[in-house]
């Protein structure tokens, strides 16, 4: 008897990023699975060395383009992408969601051990992160221990603190008032360019 049902490995730590390529008639194409960032990006990066197609890695659920290669012989191309730590669920999926409809992909975590996991533990590239966000939800130093630990670990790359009322990060490249994302798009606009 011959079984249909369908088995497979889901790595409940890593996120799972579906592999798709553009065809040159405007259609899209599921090619391959990767566990993890890590694994995505290596996955890019061997396709990279005989694609004749542009190809991107994605996390469905969230919608997020995390990589993306040229069809033509250059390298890995990385989106602009914006490593966020907040510090509620709520903020982080909204703030999210507005840099996505603006292009822009998004490493979202909820606090600065979860940050400091994913930056230092599986490796992600400082030349890959366009920009860094803190949250307004955490104490000042909290928020400002994070800020140091991400000036010593990409000391390149810009960070951007939402703020409540008066509780500045001096150490962060700008600080904006928490009150919308029409106070800090123009600065990642400018700054991203």
């Amino acid at each position: 008897m011959i079984s249909f049902e369908k088995s497979c490995y889901v790595n409940p730590v890593e996120p799972e990023y579906n592999i798709f390529e553009c065809l040159p008639d405007g259609a899209v194409s599921w090619r391959d699975t990767a566990y993890g960032l890590v694994n995505a990006r290596l996955k890019l990066q061997e396709i990279a060395k005989t694609a004749t197609n542009d190809h991107f890695a994605i996390r469905l659920p969230t919608h997020e383009v995390v990589f993306r290669i040229s069809g033509s012989p250059k390298a890995l191309l990385p989106i602009k992408r914006v490593f966020q730590i907040a510090y509620t669920e709520g903020l982080r999926k909204e703030r999210a969601d507005v840099l996505r409809t603006r292009g822009y992909g998004v490493l979202s975590v909820i606090g600065n051990e979860p940050a400091k996991t994913l930056l230092s533990t599986f490796g992600m590239p400082c030349n890959e992160i366009a920009f860094f966000m803190i949250g307004h939800a955490a104490p000042d130093p909290a928020r400002k221990e994070m800020v140091d630990w991400l000036k010593a670990l990409c000391p390149h790359v810009k960070i951007i603190a939402l703020n409540p009322p008066g509780h500045a990060i001096p150490t962060a490249d700008y600080n904006v008032l928490q009150n919308g994302p029409e106070a800090w798009l123009p600065i990642l606009a400018s700054a991203t360019s």
